[in-house]
């Protein structure tokens, strides 16, 4: 059971990143692009990008690490109430990043103004390091880039805060990240050809609309809908496992 869970967290996250894609492509399609033109004749181009983007799913899995322990400190904290609200909240979450992605609303904006505060503070360290022409160094640099401010990213972590703890946030986090990999390593290779994509409205708005389907479903699932009907909710299935029916 465990490993069946940890395997559909994973391409739970795979799949977030996949959808995700085309805003990746807008917003850092030109750092991807600037990083591979700065270490031109250092080595193999397709190893540079892949040694940045290992360093950014990194970071992306070490702060999913941190969001799911937040989460199951709160699950314990508010009890059966308290997972159920955190259910509802990644539905919630879901729906906002879907309304994003496609454009159809900007609120998630005020997060990466937010992360910006923070970026102020990396950024120094950042350009340091650039352009990373050693293994080292790439992904030192790669880890950076994992914080830039993003609402996208900060959406993915808010879901991990509902993983269940810190092994499932950093799966969820680590395959997101997988998931934005194809489309950040094209990025970085064929630089202007393929940032254009991230700008297509169509791709963004279709994307989007997937994970507002998903946000529905996640919250239809949830068991709020019973709950507001005064109906019991089934118990989650780590509860139904360890006391099984007489």
């Amino acid at each position: 059971m465990t490993a069946a869970v940890e395997g559909l967290t994973l391409l739970g996250g795979i799949g977030l990143g996949l959808l995700g894609s085309p805003h990746c492509v807008a917003m850092c399609g030109g750092i991807a692009g600037a990083m591979a033109l700065a270490t031109r004749g250092c080595g193999a181009p397709a190893a540079r990008a892949l040694t940045y983007n290992l360093g950014r799913v990194v970071s992306y899995a070490a702060a999913g690490a941190v969001a799911g322990a937040l989460g199951l400190a709160l699950s314990a904290a508010l009890g059966a109430g308290g997972a159920l609200l955190l259910r509802v909240a990644a539905a919630l979450l879901l729906i906002a990043l879907g309304l994003y992605l496609a454009g159809w609303w900007s609120g998630l904006a005020a997060l990466e103004r937010q992360g910006a505060r923070l970026w102020r503070h990396i950024a120094p360290l950042a350009r340091r390091l650039q352009p990373g022409r050693s293994f080292a160094g790439a992904l030192a640099l790669g880890m950076l880039w994992g914080w830039l401010p993003c609402g996208l990213v900060y959406s993915a972590l808010a879901f991990a805060v509902t993983a269940g703890d810190a092994r499932h946030g950093a799966l969820l986090m680590a395959g997101f990240g997988l998931g934005t990999l194809p489309a950040m390593l094209a990025t970085g290779l064929l630089a202007q050809r393929v940032s254009g994509l991230g700008r297509v409205v169509a791709s963004r708005r279709l994307a989007g609309a997937l994970l507002i389907a998903c946000g529905a479903w996640t919250f239809a699932a949830s068991g709020a809908l019973a709950v507001l009907r005064g109906a019991p909710t089934a118990a989650p299935c780590h509860e139904a496992a360890a006391h099984p029916a007489p």
